[in-house]
């Protein structure tokens, strides 16, 4: 309540505020006896009277008037809010205006501290007594911040540091602190630290960087530890010296020399200290060795040293003794014993045949490489009686005990008594080829002999065996020609005979003639002329004696001659005269050179080579015949010598190249070789064969025989009933004759009414007395055998009056009211009809008004169409049209309804085209659509399950392919149609299929097996590979019989094949018949089986040549032009016999059914016939191989 008079006055008065950057400001202001309107200001600036003030959204007044409380609020306070703030009441009735003011002041902590130059925890390397000053910066703080330095933990004071403030905008400071220091080694490791004080910085996170100092300086002097000075070492003892350098940034790098060499510098450091340690085993070579350690680094000019050197004992190593190891009795040796280095020097003692020697002398010797060497000298003489004195060399480093020993033996020498050689008799005959041993034996002397074999001076070497008083040698001979008359000496020598003792043995040897050769005289044979063949036989003891021979028989040589030959042997020649004819050439004469007395012999073979001109061989024939495009090669090898003959093939005086490059037509010496030939290929071709004695020419008749084309035909002949039609087919191929080209209709009797003539390539087909019936497709197929045969269609016209097709598709139409009608008319006529619409009898006056007019269309040759269009469809356009087809032979009506449209009719039948292990493919002959676009589903259920699927076509689609299914079962299927309008009848699941399956006829097998005796499975399996090894053969046969011939196989081999084998080993039996085979006895073949003995068509996943068989665009069938009565309601056929591929024109017509795998017909007693399926309106027939299918099929 207010008070009368009462003054408004302020109950809380603005206060000055210190608040963070980034927090909330609450500056408060209260007012007693509120009458007047508040409002706030920054820096004079009004902020308004409303609680949101524009332009600072971050400015709010909490206000209560009631309660005179008007707060302003600062949210995420910044530097631009610092600033006087006033609390204004303005002046109301009684009262005057009231203000207070308050500063708000902002605090900001720095945003960064930095030591220029160095990032945070960097390591700064400066050099000893080097200054180095740090800058420390502060930056962007509000008010100013304070920086103090620490060295480690303690705070640095200096007078080097010097600050500096500077501004920055938006009311903030930055600030610089330097600090100059002059570094030594204790402030090495040492941290530097920068830290920032500020009130808005909260103490227990000081903000701080700092760096640390690396400060180079010298390191200490090495000192090595392990040896002292004065030690004394021995050889072998293990030494560890190490070197140590304290202090020194970077630490001291130490490195070992020996006598100036250096042996490590491989170190390691810990902290500030170096440590290298040098191991090593002591030898002789260390007395006296100075070992040097060096420390270094970049701080010192040069290294720092120590040194010390070591003393070695060591004991010699051996002892050695020379001087003459050899002497005879009363000689006087000299010998000398010189030890190895040795600290200190050894002593030398002697020993001769185990008595001590006393007052030697010795002398001693510094070596350089250290220690001394001991040298004495002693002489001994040689006493008789005795074989050997032995001397003993001791050398003793009496510091050390250690005592190494030499031993030196002086053989006294002995002469060797007179070698005697054994085992030979001089004089005694020895034959070639036999081992004779000779034994050498010599006894005594000192050494005992050595004993050496020589055959005619050259030395042998053999073994010897040693005894304690004698040596012997034997040699093993195996005895040949050169061992005839050949001296064999043993000579025994040693170090006391200055001439060796011998004894020696001459054999006596009969050897063969090792060797036969034969030259013939004049070197080149030519027929009519002499020649001389003399035969030279090499040395034999006794002479050998020399024969001729000719295929088995002696011939009579002359002029036969002997002279001595090597190693005492006689050489022995014979001479035949010889008169050379072309047909001597390769006749072999043999010499003959034998030994009687060793019966041995050697024999030389010469085969005569009679040079003479190229001769060809007359070939079986003088034509060669191939076929178009198949490799063709005639080989014509001529004979003569020298076999280097050169071919050359021309064809009409052109040559033919013998390069493999891209030429069709090639010549590869005798061998002509074409790759595929043409038949301008046919001509003559000669063949020159050319060696260096002359040339021979040889022709060769090539006929190319190529397959029969057809060349033309006629075109649609047209002839009046009753005439007689001709139809000719010019054919080219060769060979060509009349039986190769034929006439052919399905279902067509071509004895009764049509004969045929051939003239000039040309057959023509007559045709007597043309009839209605006769009109159709007559095939003409030519076939010469060479490859596969061509056919072309020639059509008979015979002239007949209209035929209205009657079909309900086309005698239906339908049209909404006010849309635009189409009402066909399909007639077959010859030749072209005129249409006539009409209604009530009226004749409708078309093309003259906009209500009616009508499109005139040739489906084919025969089959013309009328579509009456009706415009905008009126309640009473609806009804009967008659339409009229008339030509020169007669006319024909057929009424057409015109109705609203309805729900579609179901389709008329729904046929299965084919059948695998997991699909089956459907098509179907569409009913009439009720005047609008239809779209068909399927549905479809296994036999035994109430559970249907179902499927969708695609649009203008009239088959479908279900995929998904189950392998061996049995499916039903039907169908129904929809439009815009609704939704016809489901037909009746009549129409079946029976997916494939390959393990059903095995598991039946398996399981009828189980219950049969094992005897009568074993009869069944070996009859049934029986009959696997008849099949197979007869298919081998059929290719082999078709490759060679070129003739059309026939389809029992592969119907036979079928029938024979058991089921469950069909699919085996095809892994063994490929693909090609199959192809080559189904496909490839022009003879189809009957529907009777039709193999089911096995699907095996498991045999790439087993791939699905799909009738060829069976949802159409081509047009008919059968006579009325015998036409199917056209397009609705409800026979159904023709909604598949066209059987070969060559086959005998059959009626095909489908089958599943399992033999599972599908009769035509099961459901309810299904009517082909009728072309598309545009005139598009069957996309189908003219040498396979009939375009029109006949009656």
């Amino acid at each position: 309540m207010l008070l009368c008079n009462a003054q408004q006055k302020f109950r809380i008065v603005p206060r000055d505020l210190q608040v963070l950057e980034g927090t909330e400001a609450l500056l408060r202001c209260e007012i007693y006896n509120l009458v007047g309107a508040v409002q706030w200001t920054k820096d004079g600036f009004a902020l308004g009277f409303s609680h949101t003030i524009p332009g600072y959204p971050r400015y709010s007044v909490l206000a209560d008037r009631n309660l005179g409380i008007y707060n302003l609020r600062i949210s995420n306070a910044s530097i631009e809010d610092d600033a006087e703030y006033q609390c204004q009441v303005g002046p109301a009735k009684f009262n005057s205006a009231i203000r207070a003011n308050a500063r708000l002041t902002v605090i900001s902590p720095p945003s960064s501290i930095e030591i220029q130059g160095h990032s945070r925890n960097a390591k700064v390397e400066v050099r000893e007594g080097q200054d180095l000053t740090l800058t420390c910066v502060v930056s962007n703080a509000k008010p100013v911040a304070q920086i103090v330095w620490y060295r480690g933990k303690t705070e640095y004071k200096s007078d080097t540091i010097e600050n500096k403030v500077t501004e920055t905008e938006g009311k903030r400071y930055t600030v610089s602190s330097q600090l100059r220091i002059k570094p030594t080694s204790d402030d090495d490791y040492m941290e530097y630290t920068c830290q920032a004080k500020h009130k808005a910085l909260q103490p227990d996170r000081p903000m701080q960087t700092k760096v640390q100092l690396s400060v180079l300086y010298p390191p200490g002097e090495p000192q090595i530890e392990g040896f002292t000075a004065g030690e004394v070492l021995r050889r072998g003892q293990n030494v560890e010296l190490i070197c140590r350098s304290r202090g020194g940034n970077p630490p001291a790098q130490l490195i070992w020399y020996k006598n100036d060499v250096q042996v490590r510098m491989a170190y390691r450091t810990t902290d500030r200290l170096s440590e290298n340690i040098y191991s090593f085993v002591a030898e002789e070579g260390d007395n006296k060795a100075r070992l040097r350690c060096e420390a270094n680094n970049i701080m010192i000019a040069a290294p720092l040293k120590t040194e010390i050197t070591l003393s070695v004992l060591f004991a010699p190593t051996q002892v050695t003794i020379s001087g003459a190891s050899e002497a005879r009795t009363g000689d006087v040796v000299s010998l000398q014993c010189q030890t190895a280095p040795s600290n200190p020097p050894a002593e030398i003692k002697w020993s001769v045949s185990g008595h001590h020697v006393k007052n030697t002398t010795s002398r001693t010797i510094e070596n350089p490489d250290g220690g001394w060497i001991t040298l004495s000298n002693i002489s001994v003489p040689v006493e008789a009686n005795k074989r050997s004195l032995v001397v003993i060399c001791h050398g003793l480093n009496m510091q050390l005990t250690e005592n190494v020993i030499a031993t030196h033996t002086v053989n006294v020498l002995l002469p060797p008594s007179q070698p005697v050689i054994t085992g030979y008799t001089e004089g005694t005959i020895i034959a070639a080829g036999s081992v004779q041993r000779l034994q050498c034996t010599s006894s005594g002397g000192n050494p005992l002999a050595t004993l050496t074999w020589y055959k005619n001076d050259k030395k042998l070497n053999t073994p010897t065996k040693t005894t304690d008083k004698s040596v012997s040698s034997e040699i093993s001979i195996l005895v040949n020609a050169t061992d005839n008359q050949a001296k064999y000496r043993c000579e025994a020598h040693n170090s006391a005979t200055e001439i060796p003792m011998s004894a020696s043995r001459t054999l006596a040897v009969n050897f063969p003639p090792e060797t036969v050769k034969i030259k013939i005289i004049p070197p080149e044979l030519k027929p009519g002329i002499e020649a001389t063949l003399i035969c030279d036989s090499s040395s034999s003891n006794p002479p050998a004696t020399i024969s001729w021979w000719r295929d088995g028989i002696a011939v009579d040589g002359m002029n036969n001659s002997s002279k001595p030959g090597l190693w005492g042997g006689t050489v022995s020649s014979l001479e035949l005269k010889v008169n050379i004819s072309q047909d001597m050439d390769g006749n072999v004469y043999t010499c003959q050179s034998a030994n009687e007395a060793l019966q041995r012999n050697v024999h030389e073979a010469i085969k005569l080579q009679v040079l003479y001109p190229p001769k060809f061989k007359p070939p079986p024939s003088s034509t060669v015949v191939g076929a178009e495009g198949e490799p063709l090669t005639v080989a014509m090898v001529a004979t003569g010598n020298p076999m280097s003959i050169s071919y050359t093939w021309t064809k009409d005086g052109l040559p033919i190249l013998s390069s493999a490059g891209a030429q069709r037509i090639v010549s590869e010496g005798p061998i002509l070789n074409i790759t595929r030939l043409n038949r301008n290929d046919t001509g003559i071709y000669t063949c020159e064969a050319v060696n260096s004695q002359g040339s021979a020419m040889i022709n060769i008749s090539v006929v190319v025989e190529y397959g029969a084309s057809i060349q033309s035909i006629s075109e649609n002949v047209t002839v009046n009933p009753g005439e007689e039609a001709m139809l000719s087919c010019t054919v080219e191929g060769k060979p060509l004759t009349e039986e190769h080209i034929r006439w052919e209709r399905i279902g067509y009797d071509m004895t009764i009414k049509t004969s045929t003539t051939f003239a000039n390539g040309t057959s023509y087909l007559h045709v007597k007395n043309a009839r209605r019936e006769d009109v159709g497709n007559f095939r003409c197929i030519a076939d010469n055998r060479v490859a596969n045969p061509t056919s072309r269609d020639v059509l008979l016209i015979v002239k007949f009056a209209p035929e209205i097709d009657k079909s309900p598709v086309m005698l239906r139409a339908a049209a909404g009211f006010g849309e635009r009608a189409r009402l066909p008319c399909r007639a077959q006529a010859a030749p072209r009809p005129k249409f006539y619409w009409s209604r009530s009898g009226q004749v409708l006056n078309v093309n003259q008004s906009a209500k009616f007019y009508v499109e005139h269309k040739q489906i084919d040759a025969l089959t013309y169409e009328s579509i009456l269009v009706v415009e905008r469809v009126a309640s009473n356009d609806y009804g009967l049209y008659e339409c009229i087809a008339r030509n020169e032979l007669g006319n024909v009506k057929e009424k057409v309804r015109l109705d609203v449209t309805s729900p579609p009719d179901p389709p008329v039948s729904l046929n299965v085209l084919n059948v695998t292990h997991d699909s089956v493919t459907l098509a179907w002959t569409p009913g009439f659509d009720g005047g609008m676009k239809a779209n068909y589903r399927i549905r479809y259920r296994e036999l035994n399950s109430d559970r249907y699927w179902y499927e969708d076509s695609q649009p203008n689609s009239y088959k479908l392919t279900i995929g998904g299914l189950r392998m061996n079962t049995l499916y039903v299927f039907s169908i129904m149609a929809s439009n815009g309008l609704g939704s016809s009848r489901y037909l009746p699941d009549v129409t079946r299929a029976h997916t494939k399956g390959k393990e059903r006829q095995a598991r039946l097998f398996m399981v009828q097996s189980a219950e049969i005796p094992s005897f009568v499975i074993f009869c069944i399996a070996l009859a049934a590979l029986c009959l696997l090894a008849v099949n197979a053969g007869l298919v081998i046969w059929c290719i082999i019989r078709k490759r060679a011939k070129g003739k059309q196989q026939s389809s029992r081999v592969p119907t036979l094949f079928f029938l024979l084998v058991p089921p469950f080993l069909v699919l085996n039996i095809r892994h063994f018949v490929t693909g090609e085979t199959l192809s080559s006895v189904s496909e490839k073949s022009d003879a189809y089986s009957t529907d009777a003995n039709r193999p089911d068509y096995t699907d095996d996943t498991t045999s790439k040549s087993a791939s699905t068989y799909l009738v060829e665009n069976g949802d159409m069938p081509p047009p008919r032009y059968q006579k009325e009565g015998t036409l199917p309601p056209y397009p609705n056929n409800i026979n159904g016999a023709y909604a598949r591929t066209l059987p070969h024109p060559r086959h005998n017509p059959v009626n095909y059914q489908q089958r599943s795998h399992d033999d599972q017909m599908i009769e035509r007693s099961s459901y309810v016939t299904a009517p082909s399926p009728g072309p598309p309106f545009d005139g598009s027939y069957y996309n189908m191989n003219s040498d396979r299918y009939l375009s029109y099929p006949p009656m």
